[in-house]
């Protein structure tokens, strides 16, 4: 098994790490300072796009649009001239309160959902889950999830699967249909692995990997949520993940120097990376058909 650094990328936090087949390049975000990048795997170049930061998450949509999730609202940005088009908000205002991680969803609709820090004990959680559907409406489809990371569909397309951060847990629902979920379970409980779980995918075998934010590794759980890989990385805060590559079999992993929250000043923290011969390949991941 191979680890390297893809380039000189140094983010304060990189996040959604997306896999472009068409281009052959990695996306990325620096969540905090608002920047979209787009990375040449081979020579480590890279291409970048201001946003309106704070920056939770995107999707493609389309050739040369994304929907991205900002500090309380959804969007449409063009790559081609940089217009921005408000779709709706989240309905929910606060200094600590912010949409984070998102991910398309297999009819073609976008969900994202929100981090609520700094709560007092017993504090319920203000925001939740959102889902904009394919005429750019914005509802809220589950709500008392702290910080919401890794939301992905199922490979088999019936189960949708969320992490809450703030409880270190992975949760497991049914969605019966489109933006509905309903029969709620805890998949896995990472606080014995000593930290949080943050972004996910899926293999093609349906194993769910994760990145231990706080643990300087990412790992792999089976269809019943038992551990059976773990991956040392040679950084302090590993924070999403994905498959990439032209066969869907290396990984590359996102990574934290300064999230606000966390901070590290090793050699690679903040680099993207990338791990090849990890023994799986990636369930292909979608793209969003929102149209105005």
């Amino acid at each position: 098994m191979q680890i390297e650094r893809i380039g000189t990328v140094r983010a304060a936090l990189g996040e959604c790490p997306v896999w472009d087949a068409a281009r052959n390049r990695l996306w990325m975000l620096d969540c905090r300072s608002g920047q979209l990048l787009s990375i040449d795997p081979d020579s480590g170049a890279a291409q970048t796009w201001q946003l309106p930061a704070p920056v939770g998450s995107f999707a493609f949509n389309g050739d040369d649009d994304i929907i991205v999730a900002l500090k309380d609202t959804f969007a449409l940005y063009r790559l081609s001239d940089g217009a921005l088009r408000t779709l709706g908000g989240i309905g929910d205002s606060h200094p600590h309160l912010r949409l984070n991680d998102g991910a398309p969803l297999p009819d073609g609709s976008f969900v994202a959902g929100t981090m609520h820090i700094h709560r007092q004990a017993g504090e319920a959680p203000l925001g939740g889950l959102y889902r904009v559907d394919l005429e750019g409406n914005v509802s809220r489809i589950a709500q008392g999830l702290g910080v919401v990371n890794g939301p992905v569909m199922h490979p088999d397309g019936m189960h949708f699967h969320v992490c809450d951060s703030a409880q270190r847990k992975i949760f497991r629902y049914r969605m019966d249909a489109p933006g509905r979920l309903s029969s709620p379970e805890v998949f896995v409980d990472t606080d014995a692995l000593g930290s949080a779980p943050d972004g996910c995918c899926f293999d093609r075998e349906g194993g769910l990997w994760t990145a231990l934010v706080h643990a300087a590794a990412i790992a792999r759980f089976d269809a019943d949520g038992k551990l059976d890989r773990r991956i040392e990385l040679p950084v302090a805060h590993p924070a999403s993940l994905c498959f990439g590559g032209p066969d869907l079999s290396a990984l590359f992993v996102t990574t934290i120097s300064d999230s606000g929250r966390l901070s590290a000043s090793g050699p690679l923290d903040g680099a993207l990376l990338r791990i090849r011969g990890a023994g799986a390949v990636g369930a292909p991941r979608g793209q969003c058909r929102i149209r105005l």
